[in-house]
């Protein structure tokens, strides 16, 4: 990372069935409850105190609709190692699994949590075989994870998300593709990493291939998100200084973009009225 790098912080999820949602974050995902009250439960790694997931409690108005939102957050385990533990902790506990892919730059297992959220948990391969291009773009596959190869790095029984454990991307639904490359590239400071047959785009902040993704894949044009409604309330970016959210700020300004600010905290929705909120950390 560099001095100008953003990163991610924590992903706020709204949630119906708080107390059936912490189980399975705890039980099933391995992480910890770091703060807990009646309306919310934050939960992440306890050895540093980091948030990863915090639950709100909320009751959600009529049928759920189809809008741009979550399609997962993915947590980065530190090494492979980590990845076969816990794959054989998924296995050994018959949790449910949607997915094992091999992605060329990473292996990620995919399933939903109770309320139909998405989450990814991956590994990154090392930097040395992903597929570089000249122009800066880094990128991926989607073929049949090598289980049995993860599965044979296992040397202890998993013990929960290890030290180290980090929110590595976002993958969103998003209104249209092209309005969210705009946003990201010039309002957030992410390159562009990699087009995917104008079905999905991917953005990163330095040198890493996606740290947000995002698909018109359950249709087009979806409406924003609804205050209050079930799934993702907002994501959290984290930027290395005060300059850095400033820099923000002119830009937002300059652009007529609407935002506000709170407690040090910049808060703007993207152009598929998804929340975000930045940072200095």
């Amino acid at each position: 990372m560099t001095e100008k790098d953003w990163k991610l912080g924590k992903v706020v999820l709204n949630v119906k069935d708080l107390e059936k949602m912490s189980e399975f974050y705890q039980k099933v995902i391995g992480l910890t409850v770091l703060d807990s009250h009646s309306e919310n439960v934050v939960l992440g790694i306890e050895a540093t105190k980091t948030p990863l997931v915090e639950l709100v409690k909320v009751d959600p108005q009529g049928q759920k609709t189809l809008t741009a939102g979550l399609f997962h957050l993915a947590l980065l385990l530190p090494t492979r190692q980590d990845l076969g533990e816990y794959l054989y902790y998924l296995l050994l506990n018959k949790f449910p699994l949607g997915g094992a892919s091999d992605h060329g730059y990473s292996e990620a297992l995919y399933f939903n949590d109770p309320e139909g959220n998405g989450i990814e948990i991956y590994v990154d391969k090392p930097k040395s075989v992903w597929d570089r291009r000249e122009d800066g773009r880094i990128e991926g596959i989607t073929i049949q994870m090598d289980a049995e190869g993860v599965l044979g790095t296992v040397e202890k029984p998993f013990a929960g998300m290890p030290v180290g454990t980090i929110m590595g991307h976002v993958h969103l639904t998003v209104h249209d593709l092209q309005g969210t490359e705009d946003f990201y590239t010039t309002l957030i400071p992410l390159g562009l990493k990699s087009d995917y047959s104008g079905q999905a785009k991917f953005f990163a902040s330095g040198d890493y291939h996606h740290h947000l993704g995002s698909n018109t894949w359950a249709g087009k044009e979806l409406p924003a998100p609804i205050a209050g409604q079930l799934g993702m309330a907002y994501y959290e970016w984290i930027v290395p200084s005060e300059a850095e959210l400033t820099a923000l700020v002119e830009r937002l300004d300059e652009k007529n973009y609407p935002y506000t600010q709170e407690n040090g905290t910049v808060i703007v929705k993207d152009n598929s009225g998804i929340e975000m909120r930045v940072v200095v950390g």
